[in-house]
């Protein structure tokens, strides 16, 4: 039984040598039909490269423009003792994750730049060129000659963006338009936000266009726009509280001053009284307890209102930019001798698996 479990064993190592060999036989073979196809395989590669070098100068650069923020938020610096804790850990490598998070996470503020409602704002800012003002929106048609393809349609000869007064008026093409617009630029190889720590609320926007003015133009007024809807909706509670208190502290003011100038009218009124009449004193006395509710119901709202400012202040959060674009920006451009290289490694490439593919169906006829 033993003798006959070492035959099967040599057996199999045998067929494993074999196979082996097979393989490097047949390796080698298709080795030395490649050599033998060597000035095919050279001039498919040079025919490559000669393209890859057309493509590259044929190819319009990609200006990039880069622009970093970093977001503080005060009020989302402390939630108990949370904090302190999550700080401990980190400095120990244990990530606990964020103590804020809500609707202005990091990741969703990515979201966010992304949005058709802010995109749109952005896309409809008004701008100056040259001279002129128009929008982004208005600019990214003439430069991409959007219009030379709307000749043949009449209902878009006369649709522009030059100022735009009510977004809600918007014709279903001025819309279509627009949506397009939208589809462009939020495209990943044209816009690309992301985060540079996940510690830390630090973004970074980049845009890729082959105008560098219309792509620094882009990134600046996306992280302004988000930055002035992140502030507002933020602080919304706040400025409502305090747009409330103002308005008390105004009416009681009035009605304070109304009280008083009461109060000298009355006495006038009495000038000089006799004693014995005190009746006719009584409207005067009524005037100055108004005056004396109004001064302490005013004291208390003003104290209110000071509460609230620093309230609004605390929660109005930083928005502090690192970095903006500055021209000329940085150009991203294919170049000649890496286009001539990978061209000419792609075509020899393609031209050996040709070759092969050719080989093996000629065989597999035969």
């Amino acid at each position: 039984m033993a003798l006959e479990n070492n035959q099967i064993g040599s057996s199999n190592l045998d067929n494993d040598e074999i196979s082996l060999k097979d393989l490097v036989l047949k390796i080698k073979n298709w080795i030395a039909f490649l050599n033998s196809k060597w000035k095919i395989i050279i001039l498919a590669g040079l025919i490559g490269g000669i393209l890859g070098v057309i493509i590259a100068i044929n190819n319009k650069p990609n200006y990039k423009a880069v622009l970093t923020f970093a977001m503080e938020d005060d009020k989302g610096s402390g939630v108990g003792g949370l904090s302190g804790a999550i700080g401990l850990a980190s400095s120990f490598g244990i990530d606990l994750g964020s103590q804020g998070g809500g609707a202005f996470a990091a990741t969703n503020i990515i979201e966010l730049m992304k949005s058709r409602t802010l995109v749109e704002k952005v896309l409809l800012k008004q701008i100056n060129i040259k001279g002129k003002n128009t929008s982004l929106a208005e600019f990214f048609i003439n430069l991409n000659r959007l219009r030379d393809d709307w000749k043949k349609i009449p209902a878009l000869n006369n649709i522009n963006y030059f100022q735009v007064i009510d977004r809600s008026n918007f014709t279903l093409q001025q819309d279509s338009i627009l949506g397009s617009i939208y589809n462009s630029v939020i495209n990943k190889d044209v816009l690309n936000i992301s985060q540079k720590d996940k510690k830390v609320t630090i973004l970074t926007i980049e845009v890729r266009n082959e105008n560098e003015l219309f792509a620094k133009l882009f990134c600046e007024n996306l992280a302004q726009e988000v930055s002035e809807f992140y502030i507002a909706t933020k602080v919304k509670k706040a400025t409502l509280n305090v747009n409330i208190l103002q308005k008390q502290v105004d009416s009681v003011k009035n009605e304070l001053n109304a009280a008083i100038n009461g109060v000298a009218t009355e006495t006038d009124n009495v000038y000089n009284l006799n004693p014995a009449f005190n009746i006719k004193a009584s409207s005067s006395k009524k005037k100055q307890v108004d005056v004396q509710a109004n001064t302490a119901i005013l004291t208390n709202l003003v104290v209110q209102l000071e509460l609230a400012k620093i309230t609004l202040r605390k929660e109005t959060p930083l928005i502090q930019l690192i970095d903006k674009p500055i021209l000329p920006l940085e150009k991203d451009k294919l170049g000649k001798l890496k286009s001539l290289v990978f061209g000419g490694l792609l075509g020899g490439f393609l031209s050996a698996l040709y070759l092969i593919f050719g080989q093996l169906y000629k065989r597999m006829l035969s």
